[in-house]
């Protein structure tokens, strides 16, 4: 089955073209092609059907029939990694080099239109130091990874075209043409709008205008379609195309006087997200057609709108979906891994290049990124003394100069940047960005800080020596906290972290936007919105009346103030708000601010503290004061949560809020710790977070032992609630770091899409689809009372003492992992019995093998420990 039916590139298509993806024959290190392959799947994929990710050559062969109408025969090919000859029918027609360039050869003369012909391609891929290879160690694109066509045209055809639009609806079409055609004629039609010019010198330029032009943006991703025509006497080339009419550039707005991005003229804050565009199945090939459509679907769904393609010419189809569903791509050029040498700097001119050509013409692309953190920029020096150095030389950084103005050069109608850097050393580039990775409230709020302050015309800082910043705008362009622990974050929660990082974006207006590592999890981190196989995270956010799409609205009210804040009942607490406005949508209209205090009380019910509203005049374009919410804290222990909604009218605009440890006492009930507990036939017993949860693993059982006398109302009690909160608890292999030991690999580096996120010492997943239920049964002094079945063992943001009380920054302890409320009387034949006993003995045991935690006062959700209430 051919999973990859669709015409590959939608903005140049013809009508008269023929699909050769599907089933070729091949063979690796030597042409004996004793197997299949399934192509554009790279050979080391599960995709392709060989799945043997090795250095080497790979040898291609197809027998075709195909007897166009139009005069020559082209075949085509979207991207061959890395070194390519090809051969039609025996003969040899050329060779390529590149992994991420289409390419074509005229097979015309040599082309049998009535019987068989052969497709011979011998690929060779030894990643080489030189070579443009990006982030393939996640899975190598070895070999034919993008969809192979073959296509009719004319004598003289259309080679290439630039579509460059502005505002007022003028549109100007530059074609490079091929053939003889000088004299001719190149017109075009869009919607009846149609212009005409006559070729000379091998191109032609196309001006016309469209009235009242419906302008392209990710909220409205308006396409003009139609048609470009090279027309030679009787014969035409025709090509079907589109465009979007939108500006990129900057601007300087709000009464801070920011430099911002601006689409169509406007400022526009990027929330951003940094895809690698990598999927376990076909490798750097997404697996079909609608994958390309759906993973710009993913993205929007959650409030995204920009991706940037990581260090990849991303397949075209997909970046037609982005055109025609709405999402600005910020697209990578592909860097080489070794020094900056002769020949690898040539070969990396020659893809950026080709890469920027067959790519500009589409609306969603906004910003080139030439180089990524320097790599392939340092080169291997030694000092005098004749130790080894390693330097990004001032020559080098020259070149990187260079290659930002040819960049301009080819595309002067979008942002670009020489380097989207993490060593402080930009040096020519529209954009001041900066790569951070940081875990802790406090240590994001200093990052964010310092680099806004230290951003200005003719600062050094973030540059290179030599070189100062520009009036150009900030954003941030990798950002998260999977490199902000030690060892990095492993396959943990990333709700309480985003939502208090993206908080400090808004509130420092100098930034226009953010990038977040990552769309997707991937081999060795395991910080995507969604998980390796598209399937959902729960971040949680439901809890507090919010969700990503609020984190992520162009008009946001926040507050500089804590994610958590521990306070005592009764404290008055005053929380500054601050308003962030990138859209002119509401700019001086009063808006309604409606807030509530919420306690979240699992013994005597939640219930609403405190309520309030107030209106502001929404002003201009940055950041600005939006009042103080004060209220006094409830007088009651417990989780309280402070949230709130920014109205327009009767239109929620967003939502967002903060929390509050109420750290009181409960007097009127018997309270335990888990350290109290005693476990017993568990494989392994676990505390975590200081202590406040402790957990056995596989089956077993804890006991508490309790005092009557220590039960307040427990004499004459007719009823004995027994609450508690508790999860199952999923075995990893860091929970027993002598038994895995040997198979433990360093997950900071790609090292293929097999690696176990389990091995990391600061994994605990976060919450998703997939369920690890266990039941629990519940006895007292040895006699069964309930049963109950635990439905997961989760982790995000609704854990939020579980983050609030971690011990560290820089490392994670079962971080944002939280529990079920069990709620069970004990029933009166057993209330009967322990009555007059001084002391029974509560067993909770795990049945499953799915393991059991149990929370304490400073861990999980609710804030309980273990409560046994008398009534």
């Amino acid at each position: 089955m051919i999973m990859k039916n669709a015409f590959p590139q939608p903005d140049m298509r013809r009508s008269e073209w023929l699909n050769l993806n599907g089933e070729w024959d091949f063979s690796l290190d030597s042409p004996v092609f004793d197997k299949k392959i399934n192509v554009p799947y790279p050979w080391g994929s599960p995709l392709s059907g060989i799945e043997d990710d090795k250095d080497g050559t790979g040898y291609y062969r197809r027998v075709v029939r195909w007897s166009p109408k139009g005069g020559r025969v082209f075949l085509i090919f979207g991207a061959v990694d890395y070194d390519c000859v090809v051969r039609v029918n025996g003969k040899e027609l050329g060779s390529h080099r590149g992994g991420y360039a289409r390419f074509e050869f005229d097979v015309t003369d040599i082309w049998d239109r009535s019987g068989d012909n052969t497709i011979e391609v011998e690929a060779t891929d030894i990643s080489a130091r030189s070579q443009t290879y990006g982030k393939q160690g996640y899975g190598n694109a070895r070999g034919i990874w993008q969809t192979v066509w073959l296509e009719a045209r004319p004598e003289a055809w259309i080679d290439s075209f630039f579509i460059k639009t502005s505002l007022d609806g003028e549109i100007t079409i530059s074609a490079e043409l091929a053939g003889k055609c000088d004299g001719c004629v190149v017109d075009s039609d869009f919607g009846g709008v149609t212009a005409s010019a006559e070729v000379k010198d091998g191109s032609a330029e196309l001006v016309f205008r469209i009235d009242e032009p419906a302008l392209w943006s990710p909220e409205e991703p308006n396409l003009y379609e139609g048609i470009i025509a090279l027309r030679v006497g009787d014969t035409a080339d025709v090509v079907s195309t589109y465009f979007g009419i939108r500006e990129i550039g900057t601007g300087v707005f709000g009464e801070h006087g920011h430099r911002y991005i601006t689409l169509n003229g406007k400022p526009y804050f990027i929330n951003g997200v940094l895809d690698q565009s990598f999927n376990p199945k076909g490798f750097f090939t997404l697996p079909s057609d609608d994958d390309c459509r759906e993973e710009i679907l993913r993205l929007k769904r959650i409030g995204i709108n920009m991706a940037r393609i990581h260090i990849k010419a991303e397949e075209p189809l997909k970046l037609y979906y982005a055109d025609k569903l709405g999402l600005l791509i910020m697209e990578d050029i592909p860097c080489f891994w070794g020094e900056p040498t002769p020949e690898a700097r040539v070969q990396f001119e020659r893809e950026m290049e080709w890469q920027i050509k067959r790519d500009r013409s589409h609306p969603s692309i906004f910003y080139w990124v030439v180089f990524n953190e320097t790599w392939g920029l340092i080169s291997n020096l030694k000092n005098e003394d004749g130790t080894e150095k390693r330097e990004y030389t001032a020559e080098t950084a020259e070149w990187v100069v260079d290659c930002f103005h040819k960049a301009k050069a080819l595309d002067p109608t979008r942002l670009i940047e020489d380097n989207s850097v993490c060593n402080q050393d930009h040096t020519v580039t529209d954009v001041n960005t900066w790569h951070f990775y940081s875990n802790g409230y406090e240590n994001v709020k200093n990052v964010v800080h310092s680099f806004c302050e230290g951003a200005h015309v003719g600062s050094e800082k973030n540059y290179k020596s030599g070189y100062t910043m520009a009036d150009v705008p900030c954003m941030n362009s990798e950002c998260g906290n999977v490199w902000g622990v030690d060892g990095n974050a492993g396959d943990s929660d990333i709700s309480w972290q985003y939502r208090y990082m993206i908080n400090e974006f808004r509130l420092h207006d100098k930034l226009c936007g953010f990038v977040f590592t990552e769309f997707h999890d991937v081999v060795n981190e395991f910080n995507g919105y969604y998980k390796i196989d598209n399937s959902d995270k729960d971040f949680g956010y439901d809890e507090y009346g919010t969700g990503l799409r609020d984190l992520h609205s162009q008009d946001y009210l926040g507050a500089d103030f804590a994610p958590m804040t521990t306070v005592r009942p009764g404290d008055l607490i005053s929380v500054p708000m601050f308003g962030s406005s990138f859209t002119d949508l509401r700019h001086g209209k009063a808006l309604d601010i409606s807030w509530q205090l919420r306690l979240c009380d699992p013994v005597d019910g939640d219930s609403i503290a405190d309520v309030g509203e107030y209106s502001i005049i929404w002003k201009g374009y940055g950041e600005f004061d939006a009042g103080v919410i004060r209220t006094v804290m409830p007088d009651h222990d417990g989780v309280a949560v402070l949230m709130w909604t920014l109205f327009d009218g009767s239109e929620a605009v967003m939502s967002n809020a903060v929390l509050f440890d109420v750290d009181g006492e409960r007097e009127d009930v018997y309270t335990a710790e888990p350290s109290a507990l005693t476990g017993s036939g568990f494989g392994r017993i676990i505390p975590a977070i200081q202590g406040a949860k402790v957990s056995g693993l596989g089956s077993g059982e804890f006991t508490l032992d309790v005092n009557t006398d220590e039960i307040p109302g427990f004499d004459g009690a007719d009823d004995l609630e027994l609450i508690f909160e508790a999860s199952t608890r999923t075995m990893m292999s860091h929970d027993y770091p002598d038994k895995f030991a040997a198979n433990r690999v360093d997950l900071n580096y790609m090292l293929g899409y097999r690696c176990d996120p389990g091995a990391n010492r600061n994994s605990f997943q976060q919450t998703d689809e997939n369920k690890a239920p266990g039941k629990l049964a519940i006895s007292c002094d040895g006699e069964k009372f309930a049963e109950i079945v635990l439905p997961d063992c989760p982790a995000d943001s609704r854990g939020s003492l579980s983050h609030h009380y971690q011990p560290a920054v820089r490392q994670l302890d079962e971080a944002g992992s939280y529990g079920t409320l069990v709620s069970v009387k004990i029933p009166s034949r057993i209330l009967l019995k322990i009555a007059d006993k001084p002391s029974f003995t509560l067993t909770f045991r795990m049945e499953d093998d799915a393991g059991l935690s149990v929370f304490g006062r400073r861990s999980g959700r609710y804030g309980i420990g273990i409560i046994l209430k008398a009534e």
